[in-house]
């Protein structure tokens, strides 16, 4: 594989490596050890279909089923369309109460923090792409507990945080009365270290609601605090996807949000699978 960096916290262009086909084992070692290292990977021109996609997730891991469908009826599905596009002639546009809860998507957010087990990675596809916007922005949790001092290093190591969707999603979009009792409000450690390499990040984003032992408004001022100085302009790397672009991303560290775009005008077809984390945060 031929690896290029893309940010100087994080990110890289990977090339020379077909996602679409069976992995070889040691492929597959390369691509933990590089999500380990870049905790972002852009896969240009690969000639996707969701039965690809769906190998490919396996050898990463556990497949983590969609929580909006598991939460609403107990369907189990691997696989979902992050966009507007609903078939080859039809898409939902701004009206649609379904484009208005993925809004919910342009806040900073890890995926299913609000999981008892939160994701790994996710694996996101282009098929169609606005001419305008539409784009992912990703940040480093990582190298943001870097630019801490050690005084806040300290205050914050053995803290534990709550993560609700609930909280979170609501503010975009009511969320289904049965998607929110699956969705308890979850304890997570605020600070994770990667197993492999000892790299350690914060673990806040938007379902971040508050410090377990803290009151609400010393809470929200840290969370709020640290999900400022990760997420700055400068420490911002947006993905302008094209067709063909495949990403994957570690959610154990980065934060990334959606920016947006005319669903009136635009068509946006992406397909997301997720791979299951190894554990509960509090056990690792």
């Amino acid at each position: 594989m031929e690896i290029e960096s893309v940010h100087p916290d994080f990110g890289a262009r990977v090339r020379e490596v077909d996602l679409t086909g069976p992995l070889p084992a040691d492929v597959v070692d390369a691509l933990h050890e590089a999500i380990d290292e870049h905790s972002v990977l852009l896969f240009p021109q690969q000639d996707m279909t969701d039965e690809a996609q769906l190998r490919l997730t396996r050898a990463l891991g556990e497949i983590e089923e969609n929580h909006v469908a598991f939460g609403r009826t107990g369907e189990i599905v691997e696989i979902g369309t992050v966009g507007n596009v609903i078939d080859a002639n039809t898409k939902r546009d701004e009206a649609d109460p379904h484009t208005t809860a993925m809004k919910g998507n342009n806040l900073w957010h890890s995926d299913s923090s609000f999981r008892r087990i939160p994701t790994y990675v996710s694996i996101l596809h282009a098929y169609e792409v606005p001419d305008e916007g539409g784009g992912t922005e990703f940040v480093s949790q990582r190298a943001a507990y870097d630019r801490l001092t050690s005084e806040k290093r300290a205050e914050i190591d053995d803290l534990h945080v709550l993560h609700d969707y609930v909280f979170s999603r609501s503010k975009a979009a009511p969320v289904d009365d049965n998607h929110a009792a699956s969705l308890p409000p979850i304890e997570q450690k605020l600070v994770r270290t990667n197993p492999r390499n000892g790299h350690q990040n914060y673990y806040v984003g938007s379902h971040a609601r508050s410090i377990i032992g803290w009151n609400g408004i010393d809470s929200r001022r840290l969370i709020d605090e640290l999900n400022e100085l990760a997420t700055q302009p400068q420490h911002r790397w947006t993905q302008q996807w094209q067709p063909g672009d495949t990403v994957i991303w570690d959610n154990r560290c980065v934060l990334h949000r959606g920016t947006g775009y005319d669903a009136d005008r635009y068509r946006r077809n992406m397909r997301q699978s997720r791979v299951r984390g190894a554990g509960p945060t509090l056990e690792e």
